[in-house]
Order: C-alpha cells, then structure tokens, then sequence
C-alpha cells in the first residue's frame, strides 16, 4: 500500500545525499528577495495586503508519494524548468501587487528616520512656535504727492517689528520705527493686518505704543520678565523681522550689561542697556529679547556698525525702563519727566574751557532754573561773552557731562526740590530748583 507524506519546504531547497546517486550542485541564490506580500502554495500563488503592513510569504508545498519499489528516502531534485517558471510567476506577482497595493502599502516599502534634535535645540523651537503670535510686523506709510497728477499717495518709507504688550490691543515699539509717519499698518502673526494709531511714544527713551482694534482671541501678550537680574554670558533670543523678512529668530548671549547709548530723537541717554551679540539688523528695531524662559527682557533698538548691518554688536532698552514708560503712556498718553528748564552748552566747548561741567547758554525766566536764578550766557555791549553758570553737581553728585546731567534727573520726580552747586564767575553757589514738566506734557 502506498503511502504518501506532506512537508514545508522553505524557499532553499535542502537536499540529502545518496550513495546511489551523484549529488547535484546546490541551487544558485534568488536573484531577487520577495517583497512580503506575495504567498506560493503549491501550484497557487495569492497576494495578502493589509492598510498597515504587506506581509509576502512564500514557500512550496511539496507532496511526495513512494511508489513500489523506490526508495523511502529519495529526494525531489529541482528541475531547471520548473524553477524559470516559478521565477517568472514571482516576479509577475510582485508586480501585480505593487500595481493593486495602496500608498500605505507602498509605504512599507520606505525606510523613513525620525528626526531627533537635541535637548537645547528642542528648547529653542518651542521659545519660538511659543513667542511668534506675540511678535508682529510694523509698515511705516508716509504721505507722498504725485509729481504729474497731484495726487496724495501713501508709500512705505520703513518698517519695523513690535509685539503686544496686553489683550486691549496694545502694541510696544521704537519711536524711530514710527517717526514721521502719516499712517501705520500692523500685521500680526496670521497674516492679518490692521490700522494702528499712536497712543504715546517717549522720544528721550526711543519707546513708543500703539493700538490696533482686532479682536481679542488674535492678541497674545507677551510675558514680561526682569532685566535687573541679568548676567553677561546667559541666552538670549531675538525675534523680529530684518529686512522685511519675517519673524525671524536670531540667538547670542549677553555680551555686557549698564551700557550707555543715546536716543536717535533727541540725544538723550539712555542708561543701563543691554549689549547682546544675537544678530540685530534694521527692521528687528522694536522687536523683543527674550531670555531662555521666553520672558521679555528688552526691546532690541540699536546697533554699532560701520556697514548698518549686524557686526556682533547690538543694544535693547531693559524691560525694568520699558515697563513704567508704557504704564504711563497707556494711561495718560505721555511719560512726564523731570526738566531743569535750561539749553546747556555742547561738551567740546566746555572742554576747550577748561572746567568741568555743564555750561547754561539759555535759562528762561519761566523755567525752573530761571526761577531759581540760574543766569545765562550773554554779550556785552561790546559783544563780549560773558559766561552764564557752569552746573557742577546736583544733589551733592558731580556733574562733569550733559549725560551726567540726565542721569540724575532721571531718577528725580516732577516737583522735586534739587541742590545745583554752580560756579559763577570765580567762586561757587548752591541753588535750590524744583523740577518741573516739559511744557508740552503739562
């Protein structure tokens, strides 16, 4: 009775010597690997595709019968044509599944690496996507008449950043971004862009607020943080848009703290900067600085360069300075500073004098140092000058500069009474002045 046994035989033909017979060469590799979605039994062959992933197996299912008279343990041997056929089937199979398999099938197919980026850079991509909706885009539109027609056009003559400063639609930035402007334009972080009017600006300190009527779900503050603190070495991160590019993101560190710059409006000082090597070129004015936290740390306002564009050096005025002159301007309009009530000489000419200090040219009778009794300079009737008081110190602090002269002040209140030791002539006066507003803030 015959008898008749069934085997798994993966695709390597594994062959068994026989004294009886010679032993054939063993089979050359597959010129291919089967892709895992293509299964072979038997004379059959199906496809298996799944949404996720494409399996293919393929293997032979061999029956073997033992005829009378043959040997039990005798081996198929492969037969060269067989095995063309099979090859040509394979590969007609494969094809026809690439052709029936979806683009998630396909996908299988591609060997894709995640991306992987460091603590630190991860960290810096979250400040932006975090910071970006604060930060918007300033467009300076000055009134110009058309030379043949006389027409009255608007046309950009600068740009600059800023960002929000509360929900109330309050936008903070340099007052040379908007200086001399017939109209601003706001664009924020979707691309939506509304009219700005001015609601204060402080020319002394280069800082000047708007307002934008957009609605309160498109307004993301910024979060304010302490500049009093700060440390030369940590990071800091400015955001804004050079060039007319926006929201672009620039890193350095602070490179020195307390520096001195004086405003582009008026030539004031202004005191306790901050110096940071985070490139700085025109268009980031008004933008903020961030530190690792995210939190505002200043507004970037100036650079030093021969060329006008980023050399490492560039300065923002500390938030602690921001912050109290845009409490004041948005509730009043105007910053009220302290004045002497006097034109002062340039230092040079001090200089060529000799002395030490600051040389009043003009105290008018209605000022505080006019009231005082400061006294001017002037000419005789013979055009001779006569030199008026030369300031040497306030409260007891030498004056030996005009900036010397604002930084005092500027830690004075309106209403003060303040001690100026003068010299007039060839001998000293103490004066008691009481501070008062400029008299277009009164």
């Amino acid at each position: 009775m015959a008898t008749s046994a069934s085997s798994l035989i993966p695709s390597t033909f594994f062959f068994r010597s026989s004294p009886y017979r010679k032993q054939p060469p063993p089979p050359s590799p597959p010129p291919f690997a089967l892709p895992s979605s293509v299964s072979i039994t038997g004379k059959s062959l199906s496809l298996h595709n799944s949404r996720n992933k494409s399996r293919i197996i393929c293997f032979l299912h061999h029956r073997q019968s033992k005829a009378p008279g043959r040997n039990r343990d005798a081996v198929f041997t492969k037969i060269p044509l067989v095995n063309s056929l099979l090859v040509l089937c394979t590969s007609a199979a494969i094809s026809f599944s690439l052709f029936l398999a979806d683009v998630d099938s396909a996908s299988a197919f591609v060997v894709t690496t995640p991306r992987k980026l460091q603590t630190d850079e991860l960290a810096t991509v979250r400040l932006f996507q975090e910071n970006t909706p604060s930060v918007v885009y300033i467009t300076n539109l000055a009134a110009r008449q058309d030379a043949f027609t006389l027409d009255l056009l608007e046309v950009p003559q600068g740009s600059g950043s800023g960002f929000v400063w509360d929900r109330d639609g309050h936008i903070v930035t340099n007052y040379h971004v908007i200086r001399g402007a017939s109209d601003l334009k706001v664009t924020l972080a979707d691309q939506s862009t509304f009219d700005a009017k001015v609601v204060g600006f402080d020319q002394d300190k280069d800082v000047a607020v708007l307002k934008v009527d957009a609605p309160k779900d498109k307004l993301r503050p910024i979060p304010v943080g302490v500049s009093a603190d700060l440390l030369v070495g940590q990071k800091v991160y400015a955001i804004g848009n050079p060039f007319g590019l926006d929201h672009t993101l620039t890193t350095g560190v602070i490179s020195g703290l307390r520096r001195e710059i004086s405003s582009a409006a008026t030539g004031r000082p202004i005191q306790d900067v901050i110096q940071t090597d985070a490139a700085i070129n025109p268009g980031n004015s008004g933008g903020p600085l961030l530190d690792s936290s995210g939190s505002l740390i200043g507004i970037n306002t100036a650079i030093f360069s021969p060329s006008g564009a980023s050399s490492g050096v560039g300065f923002s005025i500390p938030v602690d300075t921001v912050s109290g002159i845009v409490d004041q301007l948005v509730k009043y309009g105007k910053v009220t500073r302290p004045i002497l009530g006097i034109k002062f000489a340039p230092d040079q000419s001090v200089e060529q004098l000799g002395v030490s200090g600051v040389l009043v040219l003009d105290a008018p009778p209605n000022g505080p140092a006019g009231k005082a009794g400061l006294q001017s300079t002037k000419r005789d009737g013979y055009g001779r000058l006569i030199l008026g008081d030369i300031i040497t110190s306030v409260n007891g602090k030498k004056i030996t500069n005009g900036s010397d002269l604002y930084r005092i002040l500027d830690q004075c209140k309106v209403g003060d009474e303040v001690m100026v030791e003068v010299l007039r002539g060839d001998h000293k006066e103490k004066i008691p002045v009481v501070l008062e507003p400029k008299p277009d803030e009164s």
